[in-house]
């Protein structure tokens, strides 16, 4: 459990994670502080299904670019699951008895929070977004359907019985899928699917912590502070609404998360090592049978990062070609940077996605002849979560008078940041030798 202290007894008030129990175990978290837990979450967590979550780096490869991002799924899933519980356990606090919020639907949030990533593969998103797609070819696979059945894989094993809980909180699991939409057997208390993947408008607690514990590890500033906005909330026509003087943090919220996708998810060395190590698995999995564990939850729990060293350290012929590339990849020998495009909004409409063929159907003679092998190219969008919509106008704000909330529907056209939405938010970067792209020579 890391910095762990068994047997203390720690009491909570009910704005913390719990309604004044004592738990027989903390973590210290060095976003977060003391993160208390209760016997029914220990019962997941010291499972090997959610200890593997500790060899699964958050952020892929982007330690190989920012040396301190190394902090894995495991500590992010621990931090999610604490600020949920913050999260309804204020909203219970404030109106409780008006919204009928019961002691199950707290547990219910923060187990969703603590299992939401649990379906997660190895290097972040890179394994879902480029590995998959070309050793599964035309089979869809997202890592939060995954989580679902990593999850009845551990209550099966592991003679978990908590049925309605459970229903519920994978329910919550994959309620951002789809934006605005919500499970099929919800009736009520739809506010509950906000807390943390949040289909609605974006904001979920998720991305609270993510974003501060990815920019804390990169070494970056982070001026978005999300406790005022744990504390300010309230629901509203089922729904959990903002307070319009927090209008500019919300906003931070977002475009926090595009800078960090600008300049650290897509920085250029880290898509070049993507690129590199994506060849380098999908070259190995006729070997290792990667594409055959990833519907098999019994199987796919063995599946994390430590798979570059079982590559690194084998002596089998056929990973010969894998092993090169990484130690290409050791030795920073690394595919080429040669040149991004950035699309102007006016274009997106009429843009569609570059392929390593157009780049080579656009040469220029020069002495050099490129194969389409030689080249990669990734399309990359950055937006605020909408597209080209401004993610506020998803939101409801209200205003406080004379102590009452009331909902704020003008809000936006007074006062919206006007070029909240002017910085491009499409980004493509290619890669290749002397035509300004990537090259994997």
């Amino acid at each position: 459990m890391g910095a762990c202290s068994e047997g203390a007894a720690a009491q909570l008030s009910s704005a913390g994670a719990g309604d004044g129990v004592f738990f027989p175990k903390h973590v210290h978290d060095n976003v977060h502080g003391n993160i208390y837990l209760e016997p029914l979450f220990l019962k997941f967590i010291d499972t090997e299904q959610f200890q593997r979550l500790r060899d699964l780096k958050q952020l892929g490869l982007t330690h190989m670019v920012y040396p301190g991002a190394v902090h894995s799924r495991f500590e992010h899933s621990l931090g999610v699951y604490w600020v949920a519980g913050k999260a309804i356990n204020n909203l219970r606090a404030r109106q409780g008895s008006e919204l009928g919020i019961e002691k199950i639907d707290v547990t219910t949030v923060k187990l969703a929070g603590l299992l939401h990533d649990v379906g997660h593969g190895p290097f972040s998103h890179m394994f879902e977004r480029d590995i998959l797609p070309r050793v599964l070819h035309d089979t869809k696979w997202s890592h939060e359907e995954m989580s679902l059945k990593m999850i009845d894989c551990i209550v099966d094993e592991h003679s978990i019985d908590e049925p309605e809980i459970l229903k519920k909180a994978k329910e919550m699991i994959v309620a951002s899928c789809e934006h605005n939409t919500l499970p099929k057997s919800t009736k009520e208390k739809c506010f509950l699917y906000d807390i943390v993947a949040n289909g609605r408008n974006g904001i979920d607690v998720d991305k609270f912590d993510y974003i501060t514990r990815d920019t804390r590890a990169c070494g970056l500033g982070c001026s978005f502070q999300f406790d005022g906005l744990l504390e300010r909330m309230r629901v509203m026509g089922d729904e959990i609404c903002y307070r319009a003087k927090d209008y500019l943090t919300v906003h931070k919220m977002f475009t926090t998360r595009a800078d960090l996708h600008r300049t650290v998810y897509t920085h250029a060395k880290v898509k070049a090592i993507e690129l590199m190590l994506t060849d380098a698995l999908v070259k190995a999995n006729d070997v290792l049978h990667i594409s055959s564990s990833v519907h098999d939850a019994a199987e796919f729990w063995k599946l994390d990062d430590t798979i570059v060293k079982t590559i690194e350290t084998s002596t089998i012929k056929e990973l010969k070609e894998s092993r090169d590339l990484i130690l290409r990849i050791r030795r920073r020998d690394l595919y080429q940077f040669c040149n991004e495009y950035a699309v102007p909004k006016d274009k997106l409409d009429q843009f569609k996605d570059v392929t390593p063929q157009d780049i080579i159907c656009s040469q220029i003679g020069s002495g050099v002849t490129l194969k389409e092998e030689d080249v990669a190219v990734c399309n990359v969008k950055i937006d605020l979560t909408r597209g080209m919509n401004n993610p506020l106008q998803a939101i409801n704000f209200f205003k406080v008078w004379r102590n009452y909330p009331l909902l704020f529907p003008d809000f936006l056209q007074s006062y919206m940041i006007m070029n909240a939405m002017r910085s491009s938010p499409f980004r493509m970067t290619a890669s290749a030798t002397c035509f300004q792209f990537v090259s994997r020579t």
